[in-house]
Order: C-alpha cells, then structure tokens, then sequence
C-alpha cells in the first residue's frame, strides 16, 4: 500500500495544477463532427501529445487518419510485465442548445465541487486522469510497474469510422496484454462499478410503397392497401404482447446468463420502483423471466423508434397513404451478430408483408456486442483497486448501450477489455451543463494508479482471454 500513500501525497499537493491543465484542455472546442472546427481537433491532439510528454511518456505521435487524428505514446520498460493499451477520446459532442448552459461551454468552471465544461465527463476528464496517473507514478516510484500504450482518438463521437481501419494497420504497435477505457460510469454515487459487456446494435429502415399516389379515402378505402395499415401489420408482427420477439432465429445465438451474473445483479439492490417514478410509467414492461436489469444489459432487444407516412396536420384528411415508413434497431448480446440479424430481420418483414405494397429495407448502423467474462483476473483487479479507494464493494455490471469500437478492440486485438469509468449517469454528457464530480476524479487518480500495481501482480497468461 506503499505506493497508494505516495499517489495520495502526490495528488493532494497537484490537485490544483492538475486542475488548472484539465480545464486548458477543456477550453479547446475539440467538435469532431463540426467541420469548421477541424483546427481545433488538430490543437486537441497537439495538447494531448503534449501533456504525454511532460508526464514521461514516449515514443509520442501524431498519427493521421482519413478524418481526425489519434494520440499513440507508451513507456514500454517494465520487463515481462504485462502491457497496457489506454483507448480513450478528445473530441467532444456540439454544444446546442447554447442557451441551456448556465455558463460558457468551453470555459471551465467548478461549482459544488463539479467542474463543468464540455468533455469534462466525456471522455477529456478521464482520459486526462490516465495521463496524470503515469505521471504520478514515474514522479514517486521513477518507473511504471507494467508496460502502458495510449491510443486517443478524436472521432469517438461521431462513431469513429477511421479507428477500426487504423487498428487493423497498427496491430503490432497496439499489442497489448489488457485494454483499459475509462469511458463509462460508475453505479452511483459512492458507488464504483467494473462495466464487462456491452451490448450491440444493428439498424433499419422500412418503406413501404402501395399506390402511385395518395388516394382518396371515399374513392378507393376498402378496395386498395392503405400502407400505413402494411405497415402497422408488419411492425406487429414483430413482438408479442409480452415482447418476446417472433423474428424466426433471433434468439437462437444469445448467450444464457449465469448463475452467478444473476446473482450479482441481484445483490445491487436495484429499485424498480424508484425506476418507474423516474420515468413517469406505472408499470415496466418487458420480457418474461428477467428483472430489469437482466433485460436492459444481457437481454437483446427490438424496437421501433419512429414512424412517418400519411397525413399528421391539423384536421382530418380522406386518404390512402401511398407511402409509409419505420425506423427499427436491435440490440444485441453476445453471441449475436449484426449482419446475420439483419438477414433476419429482411425475411420476416418479406414473410410477414401483406399484398398489395411493396417494401424495401435499408440498412444502418452496427456494432457487435462485446463481452470479457466478469471474473476475468483483469476485471477482478479492477474491482479490487476500487475497493482500495473507495472503501465499498465493487459492483460488476453490463452497459446496455454500445460502443462499437469496444467489439472491434476485442475481434481484431483478442484481448480482454475493461471498462473501468468515473462517470455519473447525471453529469449532462451529450446535454448542457456536462459536469464531473471532482470527488470521483480525485479518487479515480489513485484507483488508476493502483490498478497500475494489481495488474502488474498478474502473469501475461492468466490475462489471456
């Protein structure tokens, strides 16, 4: 515990200078899908590449990509010891609406001990934390215990469609034993949590086509197909009245829960009640045999997010809509796959089309679930340099949403993923008013530093998957 006392001291006595270099950070408008902020990307990173030098790592670059660059540096001198990959993000979300902020955006500013700024949650704040917790340790100890890699990049946030290809290049130079993101968020406040699964996704577009035209009601009703009426018949076809999905196949990959999974999530205590004040429903709704959380996390889904055809103005009118349409999206668990899911998708709607229209489906986004098996020794390690810090146990959770780099991380790297996060569910990340609780990055420097010390306890062979 040597080394935690020396993080402490280390930390406390930084804690402002840390706090005045996060927010130079911060003030940078690092906007990856706005392209009049392509500049600003540029600094991003060069500020980045930077803060790397000055905490000793090495061998820093910037790399191009075909849109925005990444960060790559590493300090590679601890001797057969595991090597660690750091896969974080510098750009951030747009600011809209401008309005809503309670103060500028891009100029940093701490109140009730939460420094609020954009990107300060997501992904500047941790992202910064890794780069401050290897310095920490070269400053106290002269040298890190395991060997680090960091690879930032500044397209997280607008789905990152130069990074799979940049992995695939670089392989060599991103082999690792363990990658670490700190990305996510913890269970609540106080409460730390250890994310090991997230699930994936796939999209699609239905449009559905009867006459060449809108036809009148009083005309034609009752003597050609309405494609609203298709339509609602094919979106019906999809659920029963428990949710349970007809798609023939869907469930046929879905890898079961464990015993032990079960239980654990059980053990968080979660309330449905407060959950379903929170949402402003009377009941939840959901698949039969599984509590909440089972089915938001390890449970694949289908829904429907928007429905467009027809006449929606004030009043009333007489038509047969020629034209009809719904957005779809899955998503998925392991060991689904998003392609062989939308092939699904593509014959049910076929079977389950009524005459007289024709459809056409268009494919969307994808992302394939991910999964390292929570009691992984890396994931366990994590879980353990939190209790350290925090003082309570470690929940270990699944993400009910997805990030598709995750997936393309563990398929093409084969290494185990851990999603170690500082983040609160209410800090206002992609909304006004983004914030980080300054408790959480207080500590989280030491539970990173620490992890530091877990994982180098561990042998490249009890870390492979």
């Amino acid at each position: 515990m040597s080394h935690l006392n020396s993080l402490n001291n280390y930390f406390t006595e930084k804690r402002e200078t840390h706090l005045d270099e996060l927010k130079h950070f911060l003030r940078i408008p690092s906007i990856s899908s706005l392209s009049e902020h392509k500049n600003d990307m540029q600094k991003g990173a060069e500020w980045l590449a930077e803060s790397c030098i000055k905490a000793g790592l090495e061998n820093v670059i910037i790399d191009k990509t075909n849109g925005h660059p990444v960060v790559y540096a590493d300090w590679l001198h601890a001797d057969d010891k595991p090597t660690i990959l750091v896969y974080g993000h510098y750009d951030v979300q747009p600011v809209d609406p401008l309005n809503l902020w309670e103060s500028e955006p891009f100029e940093p500013e701490v109140r009730d001990n939460k420094l609020f700024a954009r990107g300060a949650s997501d992904d500047k704040g941790q992202v910064f934390m890794h780069v401050k917790a290897v310095e920490a340790l070269l400053q106290t100890e002269g040298s890190l215990p395991v060997n680090v890699k960091f690879l930032i990049e500044g397209e997280e946030e607008i789905g990152s469609p130069n990074l799979e290809a940049y992995i695939e290049e670089n392989k060599e130079k991103l082999a690792a034993d363990v990658i670490v993101i700190s990305d996510t968020g913890m269970q609540g406040p106080g409460q730390p949590a250890v994310c090991y699964g997230l699930r994936g996704l796939c999209g699609v577009q239905i449009d559905v086509k009867g006459a060449k035209g809108d036809l009148h009601s009083g005309l034609y009703g009752g003597g050609v197909q309405n494609s609203i009426h298709a339509l609602v018949s094919v979106l019906d076809s999809f659920r029963d009245a428990e949710g349970t999905i007809q798609v023939e196949g869907f469930y046929e990959n879905v890898r079961p829960l464990l015993d032990e999974e079960r239980e654990a999530y059980k053990a968080l205590g979660f309330d449905e009640e407060d959950l379903k004040k929170e949402v402003g429903v009377e009941e939840l709704f959901g698949e039969k045999g599984y509590s909440h959380l089972e089915r938001v996390w390890a449970r694949p889904t289908l829904e429907v997010n928007g429905v467009f055809g027809g006449f929606s103005g004030e009043g009333i009118k007489t038509v047969l809509p020629s034209e009809a349409g719904a957005k779809i999206t899955c998503r998925l668990v392991p060991d689904q796959d998003p392609d062989e899911i939308v092939a699904k998708l593509k014959a049910h709607i076929e079977k389950n089309k009524p005459t007289g229209v024709t459809v056409t489906v268009t494919e969307f986004d994808k992302g394939k679930p991910f999964i390292t098996p929570f009691d992984h020794p890396a994931i366990q390690a994590a879980g353990r340099s939190y209790e350290k810090v925090y003082n309570v146990p470690t929940a270990y959770t699944r993400g009910g949403g997805s990030i598709p780099i995750v997936a393309a991380f563990d398929e093409i790297l084969g290494l185990p993923v851990v999603l170690m996060g500082f983040g609160l569910s209410s800090e206002n990340f992609h909304a006004p008013n983004e914030h980080f609780h300054l408790e959480n990055f207080d500590q989280g420097l030491r539970v990173i530093g620490d992890y530091y010390y877990e994982l180098a306890d561990l042998t490249k062979e009890q870390l492979k998957k």
